[in-house]
Formats: C-alpha cells, sequence, structure tokens
C-alpha cells in the first residue's frame, strides 16, 4: 500500500462533471490500495471573481478580510469533491488548511508554511477514508487568524503535506499534459518532457514555466518527494520531477516570462556600500530583485539595472527614487517592455559553448539582449517583449530541435 498526494487545479473542478471526473480518479487510486489525500484549489477562476468582488466593495481591502474571503474558494471546492467521492461509496472527509495543520507566518497573502501537524488527516487515512484539504490555505499560530499562502499555494500545500505524512509521490493534476520544452502556446512544436531533475524544474518554474510553482519544487528537493505533473482529463504519463533522471540532455527546455519590469538607477557613485544602500531598502519593502547588472564606472559614477515583477515596479520605484536622492545619483529609469528568456539543462554543467551558441542564436534572430544571468543549469537572458517569440522559437529550434 502506498499513500499518494493527489492535487487538482481550478480548471480540473470547474464544474460539476470535472469534480465528479475527480471523484472518479481518486476513487480509482483508493480502491488499486492506496492511501489518499486530496488537495483542491477554488474552482475554475472562482479566486479571481472574489478578487473582483473585493475590489468593488472597496479600493484597498483589509489583508486579513481579503483572505478570510479567499479560503473561501477552496472550501466549497474540497467539500464539494468529498461529496462527489461519498456518492461513489467511498467514505471521504473535507478539511480547511487550519483543521489540517498547516500553520505558517503572519503574513496575509503571501504567508509561508512553517510546519504540519496533520493528526486529524493521519487519522482519517487510519480510518480508511480519502481526506481531502483545501490548498493555499493555513492558520498562523501567533496571529489565530486564516492567511493564504499565494502564487502556487496549492502546489506548495500538496508537496508539503506529502513530505510531512511521508507520502511515496505527489501527484499534480493540471489541464495540460506535463511539462513541455517550451510553452506550446509560442512554440506549437515543443514537446512534453517524460522527466526532469528537481533542480532543472526549479530552475524552470523561477523563470516563468507556470505549469509547476517553484515553492513546491522546493519542498520537493528538501524531502525527496518525486511529483509527477500530468492532466487531469486523460491517464496518460505525464512529466516525472525527480532527483535523478535517466538523463541529462544539455538543454532540457526554454522558459520566457513577461511579468517583470526593469529599474535602472542612473549615475550612482562608483564606492562602497552603494549597492547595499540601493538593495536593502527593496527588501525592506518585500520587492524581490532578480536580475542585477552594473555597468562599467565612467568619471565615478555608473548605472544599476535590475529587474523585479511588475507588479511591484509601482513600490520599487518609490523606493528606488528615495535612495537616488540620498546618494546622489542622477534618477531612476522604469522599463516595463521587457521579457526574460531561459534555458534550462543539467547537462550545461559539462559541456563548454552553451552561452555563446545561445547568444549567437538570438543575434541570427536579430534579437538584442539587454541582461544576462546565469547559473550552472541555467542562462537567462533579458530581451525587448516584442522579441519574445522570436526568442523562444529560435532557441528552441536551435537547442531543441535539432538535438531529436
Amino acid at each position: 500500500m502506498a499513500l499518494v498526494v493527489q492535487k487538482f487545479g481550478g480548471t480540473s473542478l470547474a464544474d460539476a462533471d470535472r469534480i465528479k471526473n475527480v471523484a472518479r480518479r481518486v476513487v480509482e487510486t483508493y480502491e488499486a490500495g492506496n492511501d489518499v489525500v486530496v488537495v483542491v484549489s477554488a474552482m475554475g477562476k472562482s479566486t479571481d471573481g472574489l478578487i473582483d468582488l473585493a475590489t468593488q466593495i472597496s479600493e484597498a481591502p483589509h489583508p486579513r478580510e481579503m483572505d478570510m474571503l479567499l479560503t473561501a474558494g477552496e472550501r466549497i471546492s474540497m467539500a464539494l469533491v468529498a461529496m462527489a467521492i461519498e456518492a461513489r461509496d467511498v467514505p471521504a472527509v473535507s478539511f480547511t488548511g487550519s483543521q489540517a495543520g498547516i500553520l505558517t507566518t503572519a503574513e496575509h497573502g503571501r504567508a509561508e508554511i512553517l510546519d504540519i501537524r496533520a493528526f486529524r488527516v493521519r487519522e482519517c487515512l487510519d480510518g480508511g477514508k480519502v481526506a481531502i484539504v483545501a490548498g493555499f490555505q493555513g492558520v498562523s499560530p501567533d496571529s489565530k487568524d486564516v492567511t493564504t499562502l499565494g502564487r502556487g499555494g496549492s502546489d506548495a500545500t500538496a508537496v508539503a503535506l506529502a513530505a510531512s505524512l511521508g507520502a511515496d509521490l505527489c501527484e499534480i493534476y493540471t489541464d495540460v499534459d506535463g511539462v513541455f520544452t517550451a510553452d506550446p502556446r509560442a512554440v506549437p512544436s515543443a514537446t512534453k518532457l517524460d522527466e526532469l531533475t528537481f533542480t532543472e524544474m526549479l530552475e524552470l518554474a523561477n523563470a516563468g514555466a507556470g505549469v509547476l510553482m517553484a515553492r513546491s519544487v522546493e519542498f520537493g528537493i528538501r524531502y525527496n518527494i518525486p511529483i509527477h505533473v500530468r492532466s487531469s482529463f486523460h491517464d496518460r504519463e505525464g512529466t516525472w520531477v525527480k532527483e535523478e533522471t535517466m538523463e541529462e540532455p544539455i538543454i532540457r527546455g526554454i522558459a520566457h516570462d513577461d511579468s517583470e519590469a526593469k529599474l535602472t538607477v542612473k549615475g550612482v557613485p562608483d564606492q562602497p556600500g552603494v549597492a547595499a544602500a540601493v538593495f536593502e531598502p527593496m527588501g525592506a519593502a518585500g520587492v524581490n530583485v532578480d536580475m542585477i547588472v552594473q555597468n562599467i564606472s565612467s568619471q565615478g559614477v555608473t548605472d544599476i539595472s535590475f529587474t523585479v515583477p511588475a507588479s511591484a515596479a509601482a513600490t520599487a520605484v518609490e523606493v528606488a527614487e528615495k535612495v537616488a536622492v540620498e546618494i546622489g545619483a542622477d534618477g531612476v529609469d522604469l522599463d516595463p517592455d521587457i521579457s526574460k528568456i531561459t534555458i534550462v539543462g543539467a547537462g550545461m554543467k559539462s559541456e563548454s559553448g552553451v552561452a555563446a551558441k545561445m547568444f549567437r542564436i538570438l543575434s541570427d534572430a536579430d534579437v538584442n539582449i539587454e541582461m544576462i544571468s546565469t547559473s550552472t543549469i541555467r542562462i537567462s537572458c533579458v530581451v525587448r517583449s516584442d522579441d519574445t517569440e522570436a526568442a523562444v522559437e529560435a532557441l528552441h529550434q536551435g537547442f531543441i530541435e535539432e538535438a531529436s
């Protein structure tokens, strides 16, 4: 007997028929002799609808009340899924995040999981029942308030629960067949990957591949929980994400992210401590900085450019303008029309010339590179947003299609 955690996203739960289909899958897994924990998102686009309703009521809804509101979506899903499973003569019990023992930080809207005390879930399994847990939510042991986990919260709930319960695997059910070599909407020739290492998936997720969220992969890495990303609409194999894979091709996949903006602090005095003076206030304001480039100093001053989430651009500009005055810089520029293009592959560690080939491919496609960032298995470039499709298609052809 195995313990399997299955997570179903909003598209998989969009209406009554799809909820019944989810129940069928869960019952099949249960009747095969497995213990099953199900983590659910809110139905369809219901979270977006709740956010829209809240903004009609208030221009600045209180974060605590927003969390109270948004967690309702997953509670609806969990109850309906439990009903659908019970209708198939299999006992099931639903739990909110707090009932499932998911303890988080007190920060509303983007809380982090601190611990999972899944005693009630374990009792449910020991009693021969299926446990359904509302994703995306928990409770702060300090404030005693309900919290939400932010983007990718249900994925994180699923893998964290799998780790806490000692599950054999975690299945992430989506509306796509798995993880592809590139976004099929941008590259029609993209193909499904059979497997990825944790580190490859983490780099792709951080680079904009939205199939699996980075926070869930981090839990998988930490506790070595195999993750199977697959479609909820058929029974075929999806993409396995695990510690080791059968092969390490040079480039496994290509991701793009057009949700960032570039800030440039101009005319920064080139002296010790200036970079800290720029980025410490960003961190204090909760702005996540991604790529950073400092130009060569000229006449004692330089420019510092960096990327931030577009959603945080206004805050970043406000902070940067204050810092510019304090350090005697010339000013701040905001450029929202950028895109980050990333190639990822574990085989890159032992292969020379990958960066040169990437730059040549982009040059031949008449795509200009504005910023570059690397790790041992990743190379990211910032380009103009209008060049995104051309860049991704050219890189996919040069690295993926020609290698197959």
